[in-house]
């Protein structure tokens, strides 16, 4: 009898710790740390993380900058060519990690995507930005540091980059503003065929569906338990969209997410013999079985109208037979 009772007071206790360490973690999670809003006269610094930037044509995003009332610093990584990138990884991770550890530049803007950043995410040290933490910004090959900074607990912006600032709508550029500003974000767009009514509520996290896909079992992967999953992609073969969105579904994502922003889908490529499917139809599909909202053709990816997420941000979502609003509560 006296074993029996130990086992059962044993078997409490365990259960009382588990609970106490899963609500911990739960709350430590949620407390996403969001970088100082910009001031006017703030220093913005643009570098590149992947592929290089040999064009001198940067003035129109400095324009932008300087039209915000901010300072700008021109990383050494612009301008370095090795082959398709800017630079070696030594040079692009010491120009990231200069603009890390200064605390006078209050965000790092890179300058384009393409391929690279992953190869530098394991050589950099956080340790300084941690104590003056600032907003990260761009989209595409950068949702390496979205997602390796959402591990640590910090809030990124997805947004427009300098290469892709001349031709974006003013929606974006006007955005972007408002994110580095920390001026409220909320979106209300017009329903779309596909979309999957309901409403759900949690922390934005993705970027591109590809990046994402390649960052699954590695110490950036994001934890998709509760939160509304963003993704989009340019330029891939609609086998590998299907391949990508399958290995969500294995990983558990889609058994543990809110639910789903599907931004542009762009410039997708099928083989001699059709795949069957478009991009979106293919989402569809995957995630048919989940009782989850959906919002497709979210402004936001690879398109001139790239409007800004704060990833890492509170946001509720619904969607009705009318319109989608996506609404940042904080």
């Amino acid at each position: 009898m006296l074993t029996s009772r130990f086992l059962i007071s044993k078997r409490t206790i365990c259960v009382f710790l588990i609970f106490i360490f899963q609500s911990f973690n739960s709350q430590a999670q949620q407390q996403m740390i969001t970088p100082a809003a910009l001031q006017k006269g703030d220093t913005v610094a643009i570098v590149a993380t992947a592929r290089k930037y040999m064009d001198n044509h940067l003035q129109p995003a400095i324009d932008l900058l300087h039209s915000w009332g901010l300072e700008v610093v021109i990383g050494n990584s612009i301008g370095l060519d090795n082959n398709q990138l800017a630079g070696t990884d030594e040079q692009r991770t010491a120009d990231f990690q200069t603009q890390l550890d200064n605390p006078n530049i209050k965000a790092i803007w890179c300058v384009k995507g393409g391929y690279g950043t992953v190869r530098i995410i394991d050589a950099l040290d956080f340790t300084k930005f941690r104590q003056h933490p600032k907003w990260i910004v761009g989209f595409s090959d950068i949702t390496v540091l979205h997602n390796h900074l959402n591990t640590l607990g910090y809030k990124t912006i997805h947004g427009i980059m300098p290469v892709t600032a001349p031709r974006a709508t003013a929606e974006a550029k006007e955005t972007l503003k408002k994110a580095l500003f920390n001026e409220a974000l909320s979106y209300e767009i017009p329903s779309d065929p596909m979309n999957r009514i309901g409403s759900a509520k949690g922390e934005l996290v993705g970027g591109n569906l590809s990046i994402l896909y390649s960052l699954f079992g590695s110490p950036s992967a994001i934890d998709c338990d509760d939160k509304i999953l963003f993704i989009e992609d340019l330029d891939e073969y609609l086998y590998h969209i299907d391949r990508m969105m399958m290995n969500l579904k294995r990983n558990g994502c889609l058994e543990s997410i809110k639910g789903i922003v599907v931004g542009s889908m762009t410039k997708m490529k099928d083989n001699d013999i059709p795949w069957g499917k478009n991009a979106v139809q293919i989402i569809e599909d995957v995630t048919k079985k989940y009782n989850i909202p959906i919002i497709y053709n979210f402004p936001a990816g690879h398109i001139q109208d790239n409007r800004a997420l704060t990833l890492g941000s509170t946001v509720s979502m619904e969607v009705t037979p009318v319109k989608s609003t996506l609404k940042f509560e904080e």
